[in-house]
């Protein structure tokens, strides 16, 4: 198989770039670096079956040679990013949903779109199906990506039921590891690189708030299976074990011995106050269920951040 990955030098699309060329197949990324990470991608610049593009995903996109599979990651998918980026959010979602559609409809490729759990918004519905509509405010500052991803699935539908394209949907919840930018805003990165650093752990509002953590090895080992076997309907793939928040800096400051205090800041515009994906469906499609522990995962971003940092 010869695949498109947009987003390519981005936390997720480097690993989904690094699992599909173990996997045999040819990868062409491609990556504006306006959130990328080169580095993410440095290892790949001499690899055989990897093509580097540098382009932007919102303008008309060409690539010679047949396609098999175009997985369309190009977007700022931290708080940090799409608050600074709002344009560009909504045009990646928007202009390059539909470019990179229009070279899967032209190669006769199957699509994948990374889609998140953000398009269930502040969820009255607790944990997530991925029947439910969503609670998205449209005009509140977080809403230039959950209404980009929300209208990236609307026309990923469109191409499929019009057109015909093999397309698939996955909703993906909150996720970490090793690639991830240190101050990116997520809440993981946040408070490793905090706690390295003896710095205050930032908790917004009381930290009741929860979340459910997946790494990242298991998040694409579930993200490939719904590519190769699922089909044009969306599909969770998260991690339903929640934690509150202040659950994860206790667990974070044990781990790295860190005796950094927590502080409380004002909780954001529209933060949800739950997310926890319903995974019935990925369990029983793919067969998938994730298998990294919380620890374990932390401990392995822990190391990677560490050696950044001292870097």
């Amino acid at each position: 198989m010869r695949a498109l990955v947009t987003g390519a030098g981005g936390f997720l699309g480097s690993h989904l770039c690094d699992r599909l060329l173990a996997q045999g197949h040819g990868v062409v990324g491609m990556d504006n670096y306006v959130t990328g990470n080169p580095a993410n991608i440095a290892h790949l610049e001499h690899h055989p079956h990897f093509q580097l593009i540098r382009h932007d995903v919102t303008t008309f996109i060409e690539i010679d040679g047949p396609l098999d599979g175009v997985l369309h990651f190009a977007s700022p998918a931290s708080p940090v990013d799409y608050l600074e980026l709002p344009i560009q959010t909504l045009k990646v979602g928007s202009l390059g949903t539909h470019k990179a559609l229009g070279v899967a409809k032209a190669k006769g490729a199957r699509f994948l779109l990374a889609s998140t759990s953000e398009v269930y918004g502040d969820p009255l519905l607790h944990p997530q199906p991925e029947s439910y509509w969503g609670n998205v405010n449209p005009v509140g500052p977080r809403g230039v990506y959950d209404e980009a991803k929300r209208f990236a699935e609307a026309m990923t539908m469109a191409y499929h039921r019009y057109h015909g394209v093999d397309t698939r949907i996955v909703r993906i919840f909150n996720t970490y590891g090793p690639r991830m930018r240190p101050r990116d805003g997520r809440v993981v990165s946040n408070f490793i690189v905090q706690a390295l650093k003896g710095e205050p752990l930032t908790v917004y509002g009381d930290g009741s708030q929860t979340r459910s953590f997946c790494y990242v090895d298991d998040l694409i080992e579930g993200i490939v299976r719904l590519f190769e076997r699922g089909g044009p309907d969306p599909v969770n793939i998260g991690n339903p074990r929640e934690f509150t928040v202040r659950e994860l800096a206790g667990l974070v400051l044990r781990l790295t011995g860190s005796k950094s205090p927590i502080v409380e800041r004002p909780l954001p515009v529209d933060d949800p106050k739950v997310r926890q994906p319903d995974i019935t469906r990925a369990h029983t499609l793919l067969a998938w269920e994730p298998r990294v522990t919380l620890e374990d995962g932390l401990r392995r971003t822990i190391d990677y951040f560490r050696a950044v940092i001292d870097g």
